[in-house]
């Protein structure tokens, strides 16, 4: 390996030409920077976000709750598109001052109670309505467990290894390999688990799948950055036979579409305000 040139100044100044793929969006500071009003639908549940694995989370979520046949877990989903900075708008970031999706603002309290992190949102949804969390306490707190270990794992995955393979503008060997090694072991935790029993935390279905599917199951499945094969994903094949159990089921094939944006016309619903939104492709 070459040794790298570079030195780090004494105080650092952003470079408008790095950044890869995100470097128009990416900025060291927080706050808005342009005024935009987000728009409500009729439902007490606003959604704002996009179909990234942390937007997927919550559509999942949503769309289980309404499966299981609570009906006031109905919902607006509202497309927020990161490539173009609306999560930098004024009404965007009253919901999520992090400026990151997805956000969610429940309007069935008074005052309307805002959320933000997709794990803090899977947790007040499934309190809310008593389901996909276990009410035995240690079964309870086995599941939390899971969803807390995906929320600390996953910027592993996404901002370093899906980072450095997928979107920097040139390959660094130091880097994808510092993070591979990271993200095999984390599937290979998975994998451990899921040899012992059917879902993440048990036996029975809950928000740790729901938090963890749209990032470690799509990853094996070859749906995040393509790099299954780089991975060995078949060398998991308890987290495949999971991955592929959890996609089987119709809520989740919903879930994925709903602020989508990429892939075939029946695959996108960017906006979501009724079950008969998914007809219309």
């Amino acid at each position: 390996m070459a040794e790298s040139t570079y030195v780090p100044p004494k105080v650092w100044q952003q470079d408008s030409e790095s950044g890869g793929k995100f470097a128009s969006i990416n900025r060291p500071k927080a706050g808005a920077t342009h005024d935009k009003t987000l728009p409500q639908g009729k439902n007490p549940l606003q959604l704002y976000s996009l179909a990234t694995p942390n937007g997927v989370k919550v559509t999942v979520m949503l769309e289980e709750l309404l499966q299981a046949g609570i009906a006031e877990a109905e919902y607006d989903a509202y497309l927020i598109n990161i490539m173009e900075g609306e999560q930098f708008s004024s009404g965007f970031v009253e919901v999520n001052p992090n400026s990151k999706i997805p956000a969610l603002m429940d309007h069935s309290t008074q005052p309307p109670t805002r959320l933000f992190e997709s794990g803090s949102i899977l947790l007040y949804l499934a309190e809310k309505f008593n389901a996909f969390l276990p009410t035995e306490q240690a079964q309870r707190t086995e599941c939390l467990n899971w969803l807390f270990w995906q929320m600390g794992s996953a910027p592993l995955l996404g901002g370093g290894f899906g980072h450095f393979y997928a979107y920097a503008p040139e390959k660094y060997e130091y880097p994808i390999n510092r993070y591979t090694m990271e993200v095999k072991r984390q599937l290979d935790v998975l994998d451990r688990q899921l040899a012992e029993q059917t879902y993440i935390a048990g036996d029975t279905y809950s928000i740790a799948d729901i938090a963890i599917w749209p990032w470690y199951g799509a990853l094996v499945m070859n749906e995040v950055y393509e790099a299954a094969e780089f991975l060995d994903a078949d060398s998991y094949p308890n987290v495949l036979r999971w991955a592929r159990m959890i996609a089987e089921r119709p809520a989740v094939q919903r879930g994925r579409k709903v602020n989508r944006t990429w892939g075939e016309p029946d695959e996108q619903v960017h906006e979501r305000h009724s079950a008969e939104d998914f007809q219309r492709g």
